[in-house]
C-alpha cells in the first residue's frame, strides 16, 4: 500500500525565530504569548507554494533556542498553548497538510527535572552534547528514558501529529530507536520517522534503527559545492551515493534548513539558486523547502552563540507578493507534484562536464531529464531525449 509519504513536500518553519519569540524563557510559569497563530497565517502560502506538509522546528518549552528542552509534554510558553497547538494542526489538516514535530531526545535542558539516573554521565560530571554545557545528554541504556520517549511520541500523536523528526539521531545508539519505533508503530502505524545524520553510514543506520528516512546531506554538500565550483563531477558522484541508498530507505532531502547557512547565501552566484532547487526536485528524496528559501532570503550561520539567529529570521504577519524566486520554487514544485514517481526515482548521469551534466530520471515507466549548464554561454547536450525535460536556462518543461 502506497504510504502519504510517497507525496510528502514539507514546508520547514522554525517557529520560535518565525514568530519572533524572545530569545529565553525566562519564567516558565508566566502567562502564555499567543503567537502560533502568526504561522497558522502562513498556511495557506505553503499550499499555494505547493507543499503538502508542515514540518515544525521544536516547540516543546525550552530554555532558549528550543533544542534546550525543559519538558515535552508542554507547548513553549513563548509560542503559545496546547490549544493553540491544536487549533493550527487542526488548521493544516484541514487544508490537506501533515504536520511532523522535532523532537530533540539525546539531550536536554539542565532544569530538565527527571531523575538523575536518566542521564549519562562522564567520570563523575554528567556528560553533554558536542561540547555544550547546556545540553546534558540522556542515557539510552536506561528502561525509564526509553518508556519516556515512547510517552512523549504516542502522547503529541495522539493530538493529530503524522511525523517526527529526531534530532541529533546521530548521537543515539540505532538500537535504541528501533525499540522506541517497534513500540509507538503499534499503535500509530501510519506515523512517519526521520532521523538527523550528518555523516556516516546512512544506510546502516537506517537498517539497525528502522527509521524511515535520514537526512541527506551528502546531497545537499554536493549540490551547492559543485555549483561553486562549476565541477559537476562532484555532483555525480554524490547521486551514485544517493542511489545507493534508495535500497533501504527514501532519503530526507533539502538545500537548506535551521542548521544551515541559507542557500541564496551559501551559493557564491545567486544566479545557480534555481540549479539547486532543480535537483532538489527531480531526482529521489522527499523534499522539504526551508520557510523563507523560496523568496531567495539570504542568512549566514556562525559558529557562536547567537550564530543561528541571521537562518532563522522572524516572518511578517502575513505573506507579501511573491517574487521570482517564490515562482521558480513554485514551478519546480509543480514538477514535482505532477510527476511524483520521482520520490523514489533513480538517477544516471547521461552526460557530464566540469559545467553541464544531463541527468535522467526514471520509475515505473515514466521518466524526465534534467539539463544543468553554470556556463554563461549556450550548451549543446549530445543526447536524445524522448521524454519532459528540464532545462536550465529556461526553467520550461519541453513535453515530447
Amino acid at each position: 500500500m502506497e504510504r502519504w509519504t510517497e507525496h510528502a513536500i514539507w514546508w520547514h518553519v522554525y517557529p520560535l525565530g518565525f514568530t519572533g519569540a524572545e530569545p529565553s524563557l525566562d519564567d516558565p510559569a508566566g502567562e502564555p504569548r499567543h503567537r502560533l497563530g502568526h504561522l497558522e497565517n502562513w498556511l495557506d502560502h505553503a499550499i499555494e507554494l505547493g507543499c503538502s506538509g508542515l514540518l515544525l522546528g521544536p516547540v516543546f518549552a525550552s530554555e532558549t533556542h528550543g533544542y534546550d528542552t525543559i519538558d515535552h509534554f508542554r507547548i513553549d510558553p513563548r509560542l503559545g498553548t496546547d490549544e493553540d497547538f491544536d487549533q493550527l494542526v487542526a488548521a493544516a489538516h484541514a487544508r490537506g497538510l501533515r504536520v511532523a514535530l522535532d523532537g530533540v531526545f539525546n539531550h536536554v535542558a539542565r532544569s530538565f527535572a527527571g531523575p538523575h539516573e536518566w542521564f549519562r554521565r562522564t567520570g563523575d560530571q554528567l556528560a553533554v552534547f558536542e561540547g555544550h554545557d547546556q545540553l546534558v545528554a540522556l542515557d539510552h541504556d536506561q528502561p525509564a528514558v526509553r518508556r519516556y520517549v515512547v510517552d512523549v511520541l504516542t502522547h503529541w500523536l495522539a493530538r493529530g501529529v503524522d511525523a517526527w523528526r529526531l534530532d541529533a539521531a546521530y548521537a543515539v545508539p540505532a538500537e535504541f530507536w528501533h525499540e522506541v519505533l517497534a513500540e509507538v508503530r503499534a499503535q500509530y502505524p501510519q506515523a512517519w520517522f526521520f532521523g538527523e545524520l550528518i555523516h556516516g553510514d546512512y544506510a546502516g543506520y537506517a537498517r539497525t534503527s528502522s527509521l524511515d528516512s535520514i537526512t541527506q546531506y551528502e546531497l545537499w554538500k554536493a549540490i551547492w559545492s559543485s555549483l561553486n565550483d562549476g565541477n559537476f563531477y562532484e555532483l555525480a558522484y554524490a547521486l551514485e551515493r544517493h542511489e545507493q541508498l534508495l535500497g533501504t530507505f527514501v532519503p530526507q532531502t533539502f538545500v537548506g534548513n535551521h542548521d544551515v547557512t541559507r542557500i541564496a547565501s551559501k551559493l557564491t552566484d545567486e544566479r545557480h539558486l534555481g540549479h539547486a532547487v532543480a535537483i532538489l526536485f527531480t531526482v529521489a528524496g522527499i523534499p522539504s523547502v526551508y520557510a523563507g528559501d523560496e523568496f531567495g532570503w539570504h542568512g549566514v550561520k556562525e559558529d557562536r552563540i547567537g550564530g543561528d539567529d541571521a537562518i532563522r529570521q522572524q516572518f511578517p504577519d502575513k505573506p507579501g507578493e511573491p517574487n521570482a524566486t517564490y515562482r521558480l520554487h513554485q514551478e519546480l514544485i509543480g514538477i514535482r507534484r505532477r510527476n511524483p514517481w520521482l520520490v523514489r526515482a533513480r538517477t544516471t548521469v547521461e552526460h557530464l562536464t566540469n559545467e553541464a551534466v544531463a541527468l535522467r530520471s526514471t520509475a515505473d515507466g515514466h521518466s524526465l531529464v534534467l539539463l544543468l549548464n553554470v556556463n554563461d554561454e549556450p550548451y549543446h547536450f549530445p543526447l536524445e531525449v524522448a521524454e519532459p525535460v528540464v532545462e536550465a536556462h529556461s526553467w520550461k518543461v519541453l513535453t515530447d
